[in-house]
C-alpha cells in the first residue's frame, strides 16, 4: 500500500481516480479530451512510477512530478495546463498584484491606450480593470512560454488579449437580414419596421446591442440600401395621410401629396441620422467604450437611397452641439463607396458625390473606397457586383464563395462578404526581428519564419477555442442572421460558421524596417520592405492552403502600440537613428509622417504596398490647404482611379467658448480661449486630440501628430 502526503501534512491512500479527475480538468482548460487509451496510459504510468520508488509514502510534490511526466508523453499542452494550475497560488499572487497596481492607475490616473474610451467614467474604469484581469488570464492559461517571451520582448503583439477568447473582432454585420421579417432581441420580439423612423430606432438598438458583444469595429455595409425600402413605406404612408385630410376640391392634390410625403421622408432621414450620431457618441457600450461603428454608402441610385446618403453627409457636415457652436462627431465613421460610372460627371449619383466632397472638406469624413479603380477590392465589385466594405477603420475580408469556399466552385459561384467577421489579429514587429537576426548572426527570413509560425499556431488555437462558444453569446449575430450562416440555436456551438471568417497577420513599422536595413526610409528606397512583404504574402498563402483558414495580411493601425514598440526595441537593441530615436514607430506601410512629400508622391509611394496588405489597409494624405474643395476633389479622383481606400486628412479645431473654427488652431484668434476641441486622424479613424483641455490620445500618438508634415 502506498500513501500520499498532502500539502497540509495529512496522509491519504494512493487513488488513481484522483489523477484521472485532475488530468481531465487540465485537459478541459485547453479544450482537449483524452481517449480511453490515453487515460489508461497515464494511470499505468503513474502507478508503475509510484511503485518503482519503493516507498510507503510519497510527497504530493513527487506525485505531481509523476503525473506531469505522464502528461508530457501524452500531450505536452495538457502538461503545461497541469503545471500552470499546479503553481497557481504562487503565480496568482503575482498576477493579482499586477492587476491591482494597474487598477489603481486606472482609477486615479486614467488610461489612454484606446482613444474610444473615456477613462474618467466609472463604467469605463470598471471595464478597463476587468480587461486587465482577463488579459492576465489569457497570458496565464492560453499562451505558451515562447509566445509569452515573444510578446514580452516585443517581436509579436497579440491584439485585444482581454477579449479575444470571449468573442470575435471586426465584422460586416448583416443588419438588413436581421430586420427582415422581424427578430428577437433580449427575449423581446421586434417586428420588422413599417416606417423609416422606426427603422432608424431599431437599427440603433441593434448596433448598440451587438457592437457590445465584440471587441472590434462594427460596420453597417451599404446603409443607404438597407434604409431605402423603409423610406418607401413611409412615403406611401405620408401620401395616404395627406389625402385623408386633403379637401377633394383642391387643385393638384396628388402633386401636393407628393411634396408633403417627400418632405416628411427627408425630415425622417435627417432626424434619424442625427439620432444615430447622438446614440453612438454619447452612450458607452457595456465593454466601456463608445462603439466603433462604420457605415458605408453611396451606391444606391434610387431616390430614397440617394436621399439616405445625402442626408447623412449633410447632417455630419453640420455637426452636433449648441447653435453657433457645432462640431462634427466621431461616430459613425462614414465610408463613401465610389463608382466612377455613377458618381463621375453626369452620373446618376453625381449629386451624392458632391455632398460627400463637401462633407470631407469640412470634417475629413467620409473616407473614400474605390469600386471602379484597380486592384482586389475594385475587382470584386466589377466582376461580381459585391462590395467589400471595411470592417472598422481598415480591415478587409478575403473572398469566400457561396459554394466553393476559399475558391469558386465554378464560373457561376459568387463571393459573400456581408455577415462575415475577423477572429483577431497578431502583429509582427519587423525592425525587432531584423535586429534579432543581426544580433544572433542568423538569416533574417529564418527568424521571421519562427514568428510567422508562432502567429499561425495562435490563430489555429483561437479558431478551436472560439468554436466551442455557444450561439447564445451573440444571439443577433449567431441566431438572428447578423452573421453569415447565423441561424443557429442558442445552445449550438458556433464552430460550423467559423470557416468563412478571417484571421490577421499584422505588420507595423515597415518604414523603420527599411531604415534599419540600410539607413533609408521607404520614401527613399523601400526595396527591402517590398521583398519582406512579398515573402510574408507567399508564406501566409501557403499557411492558408495547408490549414484551410482564411489568413489575411493587415497593415496594423498602431495606436498605443506605436509607443510600446519603441520602448521594447530600445530595451533590447538601444536607440538607433530613425528607428527608435522618436517616441513612436510608423503605422503599417505608411511613409514617415515627417517626410516632405506632396500628396501625389505619398499616394504613389504607398501604392507599392497596396496589394500586399489586402487584409487591412488605408491610404491618406495631409491636405496643406484651407478647406479647398477643388484640391480635395482632384486628389480623391486620383485615389479612386488607383483603387485606393482614401482618407482626407486635416487638423480640425473648434473653440468651445465662442464657436470659431479653423485648421491648426491652438489659441482661438477671436476670443483668446484655449478651451478648444481638436480632431485629428488617429490612423484609419478620427479622434479627439484635445477636448476640454485634455486628450484621449497617448503621449506617443500625440508626439506623432505634432511631427506630421505629410500625414
Amino acid at each position: 500500500m502506498v500513501y500520499v502526503i498532502k500539502k497540509d501534512g495529512t496522509k491519504e491512500e494512493f487513488n488513481v481516480e484522483k489523477i484521472v479527475r485532475a488530468v481531465n480538468k487540465s485537459a478541459s482548460r485547453i479544450l482537449y479530451h483524452f481517449t480511453e487509451e490515453e487515460i489508461s496510459f497515464i494511470c499505468k504510468f503513474a502507478q508503475d512510477k509510484a511503485m518503482s520508488l519503493g516507498q510507503e509514502v510519497i510527497s504530493i510534490q513527487d506525485m505531481h512530478n509523476i503525473v506531469e511526466g505522464a502528461l508530457e508523453k501524452v500531450n505536452p499542452s495538457v502538461a503545461k495546463s497541469y503545471r500552470d494550475y499546479r503553481n497557481y497560488k504562487k503565480d496568482f499572487i503575482h498576477m493579482m498584484d499586477e492587476v491591482y497596481t494597474k487598477s489603481q492607475s486606472i482609477r486615479y490616473i486614467g488610461d489612454k491606450s484606446n482613444a474610444n474610451t473615456d477613462s474618467a467614467l466609472v463604467a469605463t474604469k470598471r471595464s478597463l480593470i476587468f480587461n486587465e484581469l482577463n488579459k492576465e488570464l489569457y497570458r496565464k492559461f492560453f499562451m505558451n512560454r515562447n509566445e509569452l517571451q515573444a510578446c514580452k520582448d516585443g517581436y509579436i503583439y497579440i491584439h485585444d488579449q482581454s477579449a479575444r477568447l470571449d468573442t470575435m473582432n471586426c465584422c460586416l454585420f448583416d443588419v438588413a437580414n436581421v430586420l427582415k421579417g422581424g427578430f428577437e432581441m433580449g427575449n423581446v420580439w421586434y417586428n420588422e419596421p413599417k416606417t423609416l423612423d422606426t427603422a432608424f430606432d431599431v437599427m440603433g438598438d441593434i448596433i448598440l446591442s451587438t457592437a457590445a458583444q465584440q471587441y472590434g469595429g462594427f460596420t453597417v455595409p451599404e446603409a443607404d440600401k438597407i434604409l431605402e425600402p423603409y423610406a418607401e413605406k413611409s412615403y406611401v404612408k405620408y401620401q395616404e395621410e395627406f389625402r385623408k385630410f386633403a379637401d377633394p376640391s383642391w387643385e393638384g392634390v396628388e402633386e401636393r401629396a407628393e411634396q408633403y410625403a417627400m418632405a416628411k421622408v427627408r425630415r425622417d432621414f435627417d432626424q434619424g441620422w442625427q439620432g444615430i450620431e447622438y446614440k453612438l457618441n454619447t452612450v458607452g457600450s457595456s465593454r466601456g467604450d463608445y462603439p466603433f461603428v462604420t457605415v458605408t454608402l453611396g451606391l444606391g441610385t434610387g431616390r430614397f437611397a440617394k436621399m439616405a446618403s445625402i442626408s447623412l453627409l449633410n447632417v455630419h457636415k453640420e455637426g452636433q452641439g449648441r447653435p453657433g457652436n457645432k462640431k462634427p462627431v466621431l461616430f459613425p465613421k462614414i465610408v463613401f463607396l465610389f463608382d466612377k460610372k455613377i458618381h463621375g460627371p453626369g452620373g446618376a449619383c453625381e449629386d451624392v458625390f458632391e455632398a460627400g466632397i463637401a462633407c470631407s472638406a469640412r470634417t475629413m469624413y467620409p473616407d473614400w473606397l474605390s469600386m471602379s479603380g484597380k486592384g482586389y477590392i475594385s475587382s470584386m465589385y466589377q466582376r461580381y457586383g459585391k462590395v467589400i466594405s471595411p470592417m472598422g477603420c481598415r480591415a478587409f475580408l478575403s473572398p469566400w464563395y457561396e459554394r466553393g469556399g476559399m475558391y469558386p466552385a465554378d464560373e457561376n459561384d459568387v463571393p459573400v462578404f456581408t455577415g462575415r467577421f475577423n477572429i483577431g489579429a497578431v502583429s509582427l514587429h519587423l525592425p525587432m526581428i531584423l535586429a534579432k537576426s543581426r544580433a544572433e548572426n542568423r538569416d533574417f527570413y529564418e527568424v521571421l519564419d519562427y514568428y510567422l509560425e508562432m502567429i499561425r499556431n495562435l490563430h489555429i488555437r483561437t479558431y478551436d477555442y472560439l468554436g466551442e462558444m455557444r450561439a447564445s453569446t451573440n444571439p443577433l449575430g449567431y441566431c438572428e442572421g447578423g452573421f453569415y450562416g447565423g441561424h443557429l440555436k442558442p445552445t449550438d456551438k458556433i464552430k460550423p460558421i467559423l470557416r468563412p471568417m478571417t484571421a490577421s497577420f499584422g505588420i507595423t513599422a515597415l518604414n523603420e524596417l527599411q531604415e534599419l536595413y540600410n539607413g533609408k526610409s521607404i520614401a527613399e528606397d523601400g526595396a527591402f520592405a517590398l521583398d519582406v512583404m512579398e515573402y510574408i504574402n507567399k508564406k501566409v498563402t501557403d499557411y492558408k492552403e495547408k490549414d484551410g483558414i482564411l489568413y489575411a495580411i493587415y497593415g496594423t493601425p498602431a495606436e498605443s502600440l506605436c509607443g510600446l514598440q519603441v520602448e521594447q526595441f530600445r530595451k533590447k537593441y538601444g536607440i538607433v537613428e530613425n528607428v527608435s530615436d522618436r517616441p513612436y514607430v510608423s503605422n503599417s506601410f505608411h511613409c514617415h509622417v515627417t517626410e516632405e512629400l506632396t500628396p501625389i508622391q505619398k499616394q504613389d509611394l504607398e501604392g507599392r504596398f497596396w496589394e500586399l496588405c489586402n487584409g487591412g489597409k488605408i491610404q491618406y494624405v495631409r491636405y496643406p490647404i484651407d478647406y479647398n474643395v477643388d484640391a480635395i476633389k482632384s486628389l480623391i479622383y486620383r485615389a479612386m482611379d488607383l483603387g485606393y481606400y482614401e482618407g482626407v486628412n486635416l487638423s480640425l479645431a473648434y473653440c468651445d467658448d465662442c464657436g470659431h473654427q479653423e485648421l491648426e488652431m491652438d489659441v482661438c484668434p477671436v476670443c483668446g480661449s484655449r478651451n478648444l476641441t481638436k480632431i485629428d486622424r488617429m490612423n484609419g479613424y478620427l479622434s479627439y486630440s484635445r477636448v476640454h483641455g485634455d486628450t484621449r490620445l497617448n503621449a506617443a500618438k500625440m508626439a506623432e501628430i505634432a511631427d506630421r508634415v505629410s500625414m
